[in-house]
């Protein structure tokens, strides 16, 4: 996909059927499922040891042992496949292989073949033993978890005009190995915030048809989804509550992913009694988690509005515009409230570098 990080036709989804489904496989419901924070330990491989060994030919004597090979890195690498991690699901120890012990005639032990984790782009890597952090930014991009051991010399780097029979030789050292968190947290171009059930993976289906799951409780979204309107990335963020900063709801694991998010779509359910108060509890757990958040472009939507009489919405949509003017009616029922945000939705995709410019 042009202008991408990601390789949308890759997201791994998880068909869960019900029993009518089991017939009608046109009803199966799909749910995307990543793995978007995991721990691994890595282990490079250990150098080899150097050889000791002598020519036994009587007119070249002398030692020829040679040295060891090193023993393999580990790397991360960046690809477009946002399920990547999954992975290390139940695989979390990673080790590399030990270099080869040095041979006779001076030759040297192989060095061990590095080993390559694919990880989506976005993953933050965090070195728990070092306390460091990097990250993966794009695709092809390498990041060395843990650096192999180097291969220890042979007896024949011993030889000296005094010593000519060396037995000395040295031990491969060993590889480094860490303790290290991957974090994935979303490139997405727009997010979708709210409270749960406000009709956000409807809205997501609407726009991209990602199918994610949607039912009428809360917490419906258990990890984020995505989509993709022509070259926008659009991320379903699971509903926040209050407390959602201290790990209540589904918590702070999913605010990270707003942190890489661009442009946010808020949405507010028409049949709140207080849908300001609604707009200033999502906020407030922004801040709390991140106050640089707020300072994100901005779209408000009071959704379900066909569930809501004309008059209501219309006295809601005032009391929004005065805490952020961009503020909408939306109803996937209505086509002409789905204008309005795929008019927002191309100014987006058009200025996807430039500054957005609202009406």
């Amino acid at each position: 996909m042009k202008n991408c990080p990601w390789d949308i036709s890759f997201l791994p989804v998880l068909y869960q059927q019900t029993k009518a489904s089991q017939k009608h496989k046109q009803n199966a419901i799909i749910t995307l499922m990543i793995v978007d924070d995991v721990t691994i330990r890595v282990q490079a491989g250990n150098g080899g040891d150097g050889a000791v060994a002598f020519n036994k030919n009587l007119l070249q004597l002398g030692p020829v042992g040679g040295n060891g090979g090193d023993g393999g890195n580990v790397y991360a690498e960046g690809v477009a496949e946002l399920d990547m991690l999954n992975q290390f699901r139940f695989k979390k120890d990673i080790r590399a292989a030990d270099g080869e012990r040095g041979k006779r005639q001076n030759k040297n032990g192989l060095d061990s073949e590095d080993i390559i984790l694919k990880v989506p782009v976005g993953t933050v890597i965090h070195n728990l033993i070092l306390k460091t952090d990097g990250e993966v930014t794009h695709i092809g991009e390498r990041v060395l978890l843990a650096k192999g051991g180097m291969g220890g010399r042979g007896n024949f780097h011993f030889r000296s005009a005094t010593n000519q029979s060396p037995k000395q030789f040295e031990k491969g050292t060993l590889g480094q190995s860490f303790d290290i968190r991957l974090e994935l947290k979303l490139i997405a171009d727009v997010g979708l915030i709210g409270l749960p059930n406000v009709g956000k993976s409807t809205l997501l289906n609407e726009l991209t048809n990602a199918k994610s799951k949607v039912a009428s409780y809360p917490f419906t979204t258990i990890e984020p989804n995505l989509g993709a309107y022509y070259e926008l990335v659009i991320a379903d963020i699971p509903g926040l509550i209050e407390g959602a900063s201290q790990g209540k709801g589904l918590g702070i694991k999913f605010l990270r992913h707003i942190e890489r998010t661009k442009t946010l779509f808020h949405l507010i359910s028409a049949e709140s009694p207080d849908p300001v108060f609604d707009y200033q509890t999502v906020r407030a757990e922004m801040k709390m988690h991140n106050p640089r958040l707020l300072d994100k472009d901005e779209y408000v939507f009071l959704s379900k509005c066909d569930n809501v009489a004309s008059k209501e919405v219309e006295q809601k949509i005032k009391l929004l515009k005065k805490i952020n003017p961009h503020a909408y009616p939306l109803s996937v029922l209505e086509s002409e409230t789905l204008d309005t945000i795929k008019t927002i939705l191309n100014k987006i995709k058009d200025a996807k570098i430039a500054p957005i410019d609202k009406e």
